[in-house]
């Protein structure tokens, strides 16, 4: 197909056909309020520490349950043995490890064929002791692994001035408040009931309990590290002796910490590990299982969970105010002017879910500024995020030019007002907080992951410069979009490409920048765009589609490395090129061939490769709605561009 075959009437048909069976089977997915959510995956860590802690709280055993769990562990087994963080990735111990502890505690025989794949793939590579710090602090609960294996984490951190090296403020909602109501297990040291008395010995080729902390981590300064390992050394001998009226006065105030946040089912944070700790946190307090914050915890877990008949997992959190505002997009685009009217019921649910009267842990360090985000989850009202709130903003504005609406218009304002005024000093945004940016701390022993802070990154940037465009900002009306402009600018990296830190990777980062280059008035011609067309040329597949493989995180950085294609990011390379002014640029054309060609006769696309990020190198996610409606946009997003004289995208993403 070449650039100009869109005006034969055959591919005009076919295309026509393609983007109303991408629609229909979207639509298909509505919940009958008006919103989507669809299945969010991680790796096995997740299925793997809910069946962990049902055995660490002496629950009944649901067997029809843990042999559902079993089947989904042991399909994504792989090849070398262990657990790879995504669809045929590498092997990951602590991954591993969680898989293999899981299985073992379900029943499954140690002798078993895939259990011993397990076990040598582990003990091959230097065994659990090379387990990260999150597993360690779980085999300590177990019992498996001693307190002298994790670093000390003294709950009187809670105690602690504002103008301390370390305090909750500065480290990442996530980190937060996972490390909460982990601060009180480790002030009171339990030990799993495990009625069945497993244990992994074997995946060590040591005595784990002679185990001692952690070694350095490839991203963590060695000067740093060995300072705050001082620190650790200290604090190992002053926290057995810590007055305990010190301790109490501590314990009582992570806990206020916790019940201001625990939101209901949808849990601590709205996410799995902070909602598991406070759970086993409430255990370790005396509190019984009927207790009414333990008990909404526990239920929102089991909320968590995903049955398909023959194999269930736990998802790591939901995602319906993301998946809602994406698809509503994507249907925006695929109806033209119809459009407003067939998302109304998705948009008057996004409605009332803006955060507007608490003021949530992001206020700390923005006191003055009014609240006016969405948060990605149900309800999580005290972690908005500027990245949900930027695009259902411009979801809301794209309706509105059709349907004009005054509560629309009322929303958007306040969600404006929130964002302006969440935008860090070097001109970037981060996800949830404002000048984030603290980064000794991830040379703590507690981060080897490397994941304790929100810094500002290029693709929410991207999305909240978007969004000001949109709006009919201008670089000479908005200092705000000024400066993001040139925290943009100075990102870009030498072959061309943004970093994607919430997507995988710089197909997913160099969509987002050129959307919003391109809403924000930067010429087509400006060299950091065409930089950035050639690129993403070059990166094409031969099939047509695009892919990036979950490596390109890699810390030696090498860029993009490359990967089969996927829907996804064949639509978030199309969708870049288009903002950029290439419609016609065979490279689309080929692209747009590949998703119609791959497209199954339920008007979807498979796709098990992994395209979204939780924590780089540690945590990656599938979002299952991505390759339903980004597919889609893309399509719709050709034929209109085909149709019009100017060929230029007129909003921001």
């Amino acid at each position: 197909m070449d650039s100009g075959s869109y005006t034969t009437g055959v591919e005009r048909n076919a295309l026509e056909a393609s983007i109303d069976a991408a629609r229909s089977a979207l639509l298909n997915y509505r919940r009958d309020d008006g919103h989507w959510v669809f299945e969010l995956e991680a790796d096995c860590t997740i299925p793997a520490e809910y069946v962990l802690l049902r055995h660490y709280l002496g629950e009944p055993v649901d067997a029809e349950l843990e042999a559902k769990i079993a089947v989904y562990l042991r399909r994504i087994q792989g090849a070398h043995g262990g657990w790879p963080l995504v669809h045929d990735g590498d092997f990951d111990m602590s991954a591993s490890v969680k898989g293999y502890f899981a299985l073992k505690m379900i029943g499954d025989s140690i002798d078993a064929p895939h259990m011993v794949r397990a076990r040598e793939a582990i003990r091959s590579r230097g065994g659990a002791i090379h387990s990260n710090v999150f597993t360690r602090f779980l085999l300590t609960l177990y019992g498996v692994t001693t307190w002298r294996a994790v670093p000390v984490l003294p709950v009187e951190i809670m105690l602690l001035p504002s103008w301390s090296p370390f305090t909750l403020t500065k480290i990442s909602y996530w980190a937060r408040t996972t490390m909460v109501p982990l601060l009180v297990l480790c002030a009171l040291k339990p030990r799993a009931k495990n009625p069945k008395g497993v244990d992994i010995d074997e995946l060590f080729l040591q005595d784990p309990k002679t185990i001692g902390m952690p070694v350095k981590a490839p991203h963590q300064n060695w000067a740093l590290f060995k300072l705050f390992g001082s620190i650790d050394a200290v604090l190992r001998v002053i926290e057995p002796v810590m007055p305990k009226s010190i301790r109490k006065r501590a314990i009582d105030k992570a806990l206020a910490f916790i019940e201001e946040r625990l939101n209901g089912e949808d849990g601590m944070g709205a996410i799995f590990p902070p909602m598991a700790n406070a759970v086993m946190m409430y255990e370790a307090l005396g509190y019984p299982e009927d207790y009414p914050p333990r008990a909404s915890q526990r239920r929102g877990i089991d909320l968590l969970l995903v049955d398909r008949g023959d194999e269930a997992y736990c998802q790591p959190c939901v995602s319906p105010v993301w998946d809602t505002a994406l698809a509503s997009h994507a249907v925006l685009e695929a109806d033209g002017h119809e459009g407003a009217k067939s998302v109304r019921p998705a948009l008057d649910w996004l409605l009332p879910r803006q955060v507007l009267d608490l003021k949530g842990d992001w206020a700390v360090k923005a006191p003055n500024v009014r609240p006016g985000g969405w948060a990605f989850q149900y309800n999580n009202a005290h972690y908005p995020d500027l990245d949900d709130t930027a695009v259902v903003v411009m979801a809301l504005d794209r309706a509105r030019k059709d349907q004009p609406n005054p509560a629309y218009d009322a929303a958007i304002a306040r969600a404006r007002e929130w964002i302006e005024g969440m935008q860090s000093d070097d001109g970037g945004w981060g996800a949830f907080d404002i000048n984030n940016t603290e980064y000794y701390l991830n040379n703590i022993p507690f981060s080897d992951h490397g994941a304790m802070l929100d810094p500002p990154t290029e693709d929410v940037t991207a999305r909240c410069v978007s969004m000001l465009a949109q709006l009919g900002e201008t670089m000479d009306s908005s200092p705000a979009l000024a400066r993001a402009l040139g925290y943009l600018r100075d990102t870009q990296l030498a072959e061309g490409s943004w970093y994607g830190r919430w997507g995988m990777n710089y197909i997913y980062g160099t969509w987002s920048v050129l959307c919003a280059l391109n809403a924000a008035g930067v010429p087509h011609a400006d060299p950091m765009i065409r930089k950035a067309v050639a690129w993403l040329e070059s990166v094409q597949n031969r099939d047509g589609g695009w892919g990036e493989d979950a490596v390109s995180y890699r810390l030696d950085y090498r860029g993009y490395e490359s990967a089969p294609s996927t829907a996804s990011q064949t639509a978030w390379a199309l969708l870049a090129l288009m903002a950029a002014g290439e419609v016609d640029h065979p490279a689309v054309a080929r692209g747009i061939e590949y998703l119609k060609s791959t497209q199954t006769e339920k008007g979807l696309w498979d796709e098990q490769r992994y395209t979204a990020t939780g924590f780089p190198r540690v945590f990656y996610l599938r979002y299952h709605g991505y390759s339903k409606f980004f597919p889609l946009w893309a399509l719709a997003r050709y034929r209109n561009l085909q149709a019009t004289n100017s060929k230029v995208v007129g909003v921001g993403m």
